[in-house]
């Protein structure tokens, strides 16, 4: 019952009185008007503490007071809040720095914070509940000879204090660091329902906690903490982070973003302030020893890494150990049962016991795709020594072998000539498409780290890698990852050659060769096609010698070696239909019709172009089929034929679209808009150029993208809205400048081409007019350069340029003698 001054008391039988604490079966607390408890426990926050500004602001929101506002109750204050995340991520820092901001806020807890470190994950040093429940009750002011010794006791008690603080007005904040399981932590948890919890843990406790998951620092962030770091140990004149800002990142980036680790390197580097940068970014560098230098004292990223690492289960470590055998930088929940060799309900079982752990994490928005940390990457790999020779090489194999049965199916739903039907692993074409692409770094890093035939031999990898990159050939081609096919290729290449696999070389040699086509690598292209057509020829294999000479052509076509391309089209295309090959003939003719409409001759270019949309409709080669419908309307273009032009481009676009072929729909959104143009259609052409503009640089083809930025200009131009013609111009002309700064032999007519049209939008608009002459003229240089006496078709270009350069100048005088006019204030002559 209420006292008269109002202080809560009970009666309790069988209860001992001291002091504030009534202690019985049942328990009340009753506090004295003034208690001083020693909860000064909390840690000092570090003055090195950065890149953590939204978890602390996330974290302090939760822990704010609520109150109902106009009678709406306000979302449900969490009581128990828990940081988890992998060792060494700064947990503790955060909590401490969010305790010591929330202990200034007014009225939060004027009751002050209780701090235990558990040491969860330490066995020589692990708090028991019963030892950290005893200093909890000695710090809120419990005489040590009225604490219970048993548990319950102990944590009745503790949380019987704990809500009294709060009826008094006087609420707590309870920090519990580094627990290691539910067990040890739960019986410090207060029930009152209002007393607010921190508690941080390397596993994901099952504590019904508010979940807050702590990941590494970005680079920026990485970058100042090391700099901190510097400052606050050495002082002021420490600058040798902004001396050397790239050694500086590439300590960031080596320590992964991992706190503890760049921690131990500010550490490092404030031992000897004459020690560079570069010194430790380069120690830092090999892989093997990396973890052995990140130490200092008794702070290592490797010991730090053992306490999480003994607390596995068999079954969980030996994945753990396991996990590094895949060369990407992510492993599905099917990969990791093909290395464990378990079924997929238990892998994913064992990798969310190690995600719980923060060993490794989810990767990306996809569930069922896991990622490890580099140190802790690296960390795993040593352990993988554990594993035997044997098994190694059979856990490898097997990941492997899916790789390459999973990429040969996904294959046949991507390529119409495969010679089956495709693969009933995957149920259409956009799954295969969507396995492809989750596994498309995993897949390049497999295939690349079988870098001999004596490596491939120990491991039984060399065929099945090979295999993997052939498999690989048709996606990297329709989306695109030419430096990807150009890399796995590569390695291919290098495997076939020693193995003396001569057959197989050459096909790599084409592969190799049309991939470094699209990267316009054209010399390296030409000798690679050139020396697989020989060997094709010298083996009696026509059939390969016309697919080697095709690509072959296309690169000449590219190079503007017209004739030299017409000549190796004609002589594939005849080898193909020799044997008997209709969808190499239509190929052959195809790119043979398209190399006549370069040179500006329709006429030679639409009966083999219609020749090739015959083949290919007959043979059902519906992307081929599109693109051979692209050649043949800008053919009829070429001859004034826009309407039907424009007819054969759309068909051509919703056959790209069927098939997913997005850049080859740019190509044809980009020739429609053209054609457009031609019929002073403008709004439409403009929508057009637009949509391919966008395909192109989501593809990240510069080249391209200039060239549809291009028409662009022209499009707009048409339509009266010249200033954006000159803007959209201006950007075409600065990425064809970019092109010939990594490619200028095979940039640079391309520029010359690009600076005429911006020239001529600008005349066209009379618009910046000095700036157009500059364009024109630089335009005419180049041509002049490149010997347009030479070429009929640099010839044209030129006398084009000369036309609008003179053109300009006309304008630019008939200005000037406006303008002299206007001065003299007589009317301007028109009669010119």
């Amino acid at each position: 019952m209420a006292g008269e001054d109002g202080d809560v008391s009970n009666a309790i039988s069988g209860g001992v009185f001291f002091q504030q604490v009534i202690q019985g079966r049942d328990i009340t607390v009753v506090l004295p008007p003034t208690v001083v408890p020693a909860i000064s426990g909390l840690p000092s926050p570090s003055p090195t503490f950065t890149g953590r500004d939204a978890h602390v602001e996330e974290l302090l929101h939760e822990l704010a007071l609520r109150e109902e506002q106009q009678g709406v109750p306000m979302a449900p204050q969490p009581s128990r809040i828990m940081v988890a995340g992998l060792a060494g991520v700064g947990k503790t820092e955060l909590v401490v720095q969010v305790a010591a901001r929330a202990l200034h806020k007014p009225d939060w807890f004027p009751g002050g914070v209780l701090f235990v470190d558990l040491f969860g994950y330490d066995a020589e040093r692990r708090l028991s509940p019963e030892r950290a429940l005893d200093g909890f009750l000695r710090a809120l002011g419990i005489p040590s000879e009225h604490i219970p010794s048993g548990l319950q006791e102990r944590q009745r008690l503790y949380r019987s204090v704990l809500a009294a603080f709060v009826e008094q007005g006087r609420r707590i904040l309870v920090v519990i660091d580094n627990a290691s399981s539910a067990v040890q932590a739960a019986p410090l948890l207060p029930t009152d329902g209002k007393t607010a919890v921190l508690i941080t843990s390397r596993h994901t406790l099952d504590i019904d906690a508010r979940l807050h998951d702590l990941n590494v620092l970005d680079t920026d962030a990485s970058i100042a903490l090391l700099h901190q770091a510097l400052l606050q140990a050495r002082g002021p004149t420490e600058t040798r982070v902004q001396d050397a800002p790239e050694a500086a990142a590439a300590i960031a980036n080596l320590c992964a973003g991992l706190p503890l680790a760049l921690r131990i390197a500010a550490a490092l580097l404030a031992d000897t302030p004459t020690r560079p940068l570069t010194s430790l970014a380069q120690a830092l560098q090999t892989e093997h020893s990396r973890l052995d230098r990140l130490r200092r004292e008794d702070r290592a990223v490797r010991a730090a890494f053992d306490l999480s690492h003994q607390h596995l289960s068999d079954a969980s470590a030996r994945l753990f150990r396991l996990y590094p055998l895949n060369a990407g930088p992510d492993l599905s929940t099917e990969s990791a049962a093909a290395l464990a060799n378990v079924d997929d309900f238990t892998a994913e079982e064992i990798l969310q016991d190690l995600n719980r752990a923060h060993l490794i994490e989810t990767s990306g928005s996809t569930w069922g795709r896991w990622r490890m940390h580099d140190l802790v990457r690296l960390y795993a790999t040593d352990h993988l020594q554990q594993e035997s020779r044997e098994e190694q090489v059979s856990a490898r194999s097997r990941l492997l072998e899916r790789y390459r049965t999973l990429a040969a199916a996904a294959s046949s739903h991507l390529a119409p000539d495969s010679g089956g039907p495709p693969s009933p692993l995957f149920a259409d074409r956009e799954k295969a498409l969507e396995w492809l692409e989750n596994e498309r770094a995993n897949l390049v890093a497999t295939v690349t780290t079988v870098t001999t035939v004596t490596t491939a031999n120990e491991t039984g990898t060399a065929a099945t890698a090979a295999s993997l990159a052939f498999s690989l050939a048709g996606f990297f081609e329709q989306r695109r990852y030419f430096a990807d096919w150009t890399t796995v290729t590569a390695t291919a290449l290098a495997i076939l050659q020693q193995a003396g696999d001569h057959q197989r070389t050459g096909r790599a040699m084409v592969n190799l060769g049309i991939a470094q086509r699209e990267l316009r690598q054209f010399d390296a292209a030409v000798v690679l096609l050139q020396t697989a057509a020989d060997a094709f020829a010298e083996a009696g294999d026509r059939r390969a010698r016309a697919m080697a000479l095709d690509a072959l052509g296309v690169v000449r076509r590219e190079m503007q070696q017209y004739g030299e391309s017409i000549d190796t089209h004609t002589e594939a295309a005849a080898i193909f239909q020799d044997v008997q090959d209709l969808r190499g003939q239509a190929r052959a003719l195809n790119n043979l019709g398209s190399t006549w409409g370069e040179m500006h001759q329709p006429g030679e270019a639409i009966p083999i172009l219609r020749q090739a949309l015959s083949i290919m409709r007959a043979t059902g080669d519906h992307r081929r089929e599109a693109v051979a419908l692209g050649n043949l309307g800008a053919a009829l273009r070429k001859t004034g034929q826009f309407e039907q032009a424009i007819a054969l481009y759309g068909e051509a676009i919703t056959r790209l679209r069927d098939t997913h072929d997005r850049h080859g729909e740019a190509l044809a959104l980009n020739n429609r808009g053209t054609a457009l143009q031609h019929v002073q259609r403008f709004s439409e052409a403009i929508k057009d150029h637009h949509q391919a503009a966008d395909i192109f640089q989501k593809a990240q083809d510069p080249h391209r993208l200039a060239k549809a930025l291009g028409s662009l200009a022209s499009a707009c131009s048409g339509d009266e809205q010249h200033s954006a013609a000159a803007e959209i111009s201006a950007q075409a002309v600065e990425i064809q400048r970019q092109l010939v700064q990594t490619n200028s032999a095979v940039n640079t007519p391309e520029l010359a081409h690009t600076l005429c049209l911006a020239a001529w939008v600008r005349r066209n608009g009379q618009h910046d007019l000095a700036t157009s002459l500059t364009m024109a003229e630089e335009s005419v240089a180049i041509y002049r350069g490149l010997g347009a006496a030479t070429s009929p078709v640099l010839k044209d270009h030129l006398r084009m340029a000369l036309g609008i350069q003179a053109d300009i100048l006309g304008l630019l005088g008939r200005h000037q003698q406006d303008e002299a006019i206007r001065r003299k204030n007589l009317p301007p002559d028109r009669s010119a």
